[in-house]
């Protein structure tokens, strides 16, 4: 991940993004830079618009694409019921905390 946030970096800088780039930006965070893995970034970005992509790959929330005065306009929803839940006794909730501390 580390690798793509360098390359990220170095676009939002206006900076190319080349091996000697994205080596300086690992070393400069104190990252390990391994470099077939540059090697393979910079690869793998050639001829990318890293813009475009992250335009495309940027999704709003639906709910905050509707007004809230819209709620007549849209239709209603039936309330589906939920089936009950048998509810736990406190030994049966506190028998999956062991898992956790093993």
């Amino acid at each position: 991940m580390e690798y793509i946030y360098s390359a990220m970096l170095l676009n939002a800088a206006g900076q190319k993004i080349d091996e000697a780039s994205v080596k300086k930006v690992m070393t400069a965070s104190g990252a390990k830079a391994d470099e077939s893995r540059i090697k393979a970034l910079v690869a793998a970005l050639d001829g990318v618009n890293i813009e475009e992509a992250i335009a495309k790959a940027a999704v709003a929330p639906q709910a905050a694409a509707a007004p809230a005065g819209s709620e007549a306009a849209a239709p209603k929803e039936e309330k589906k019921e939920k089936p009950e839940e048998k509810e736990k006794t406190d030994e049966e909730a506190a028998s999956g905390l062991g898992a956790l501390f093993g």
